[in-house]
């Protein structure tokens, strides 16, 4: 997600009231007015969605300065998902009116919205090409350098609050058991770590696994021999060479190489 400038986010906590919410508590956007929408000043989020079955699938990881649950601005009758808080969180609250408002009185407050909103498009057009042509290894690394904020400005500390497999594996939309394989041959070549406390690091050099070409990720996963413990691919998944060839993390991968945008 992209955060919202901190001058812009000042402005809309005066329009706004704080709602702290203690951590892994759980709060369904359908009971909450279809007029407001969410901005959060602390902690870490994450949208879900459930259906009729009671299966579950996990949309978003947000964090400071993300915006949610703005579909009411839009005049949407219903919401359809729910939040849960990762961290002990404090929420905004702002009202349809008290948005509008604000976004009159402050055109760039507008124009930021708006650009927010767009860049969110286009990651979920880039989840969904990820989701139909690449591994389910390489969307494992894309999921956490994403949820690291790998490559954003100011950003230094690159970990994350440690999820489930379950929930990993509903980010990437594989089995749990491919989440735990593809875990511990990353742990193994040194791109994650567990050794500070209840988060996951995430080191840049899983950029590796997101960039590498299909012919040599074969090569790669030589590096921790299988034994026989990988599942198999889901049938019907798409072939090596069937694959994206575009990079999901392009505009990371600029950032990385020190070129210009």
């Amino acid at each position: 997600m992209i955060s919202t400038p901190l001058p812009f986010f000042q402005r809309l906590a005066k329009a706004g009231r704080c709602c702290p919410i203690k951590r892994r508590a759980l709060f369904s956007l359908r009971a909450i007015p279809r007029t407001a929408c969410f901005l959060s000043k602390a902690g870490k989020v994450r949208l879900s969605v459930v259906s009729e079955a009671g299966k579950e699938a996990t949309l978003a990881i947000l964090s400071e300065r993300d915006f949610f649950g703005e579909s009411g601005l839009a005049g949407a009758v219903l919401r359809m998902s729910s939040a849960t808080a990762i961290t002990d969180c404090v929420l905004l609250h702002v009202e349809k009116k008290a948005m509008m408002l604000t976004m009159s009185l402050e055109p760039k407050l507008s124009a930021m919205f708006l650009k927010y909103l767009l860049k969110r498009n286009m990651r979920y057009q880039d989840d969904l090409v990820d989701q139909l042509f690449n591994s389910s290894e390489k969307r494992l690394a894309r999921v956490l350098l994403l949820m690291a904020q790998f490559g954003k400005e100011g950003v230094s500390d690159m970990s994350v609050p440690r999820l489930s497999q379950e929930t990993l594996a509903e980010m990437v939309g594989t089995t749990r058991s491919r989440v735990s394989f593809f875990m511990n041959r990353f742990r193994k070549l040194g791109f994650i770590n567990y050794d500070t406390g209840d988060n996951l690091h995430v080191h840049s050099s899983l950029l590796n696994v997101v960039l590498q070409d299909d012919e040599t990720s074969g090569a790669e996963s030589q590096t921790v021999p299988n034994k026989g413990l990988e599942p198999h691919a889901r049938h019907g998944g798409p072939a090596d060479n069937e694959r994206a060839r575009r990079p999901p993390l392009s505009s990371v991968r600029r950032r990385h190489s020190g070129s210009t945008p």
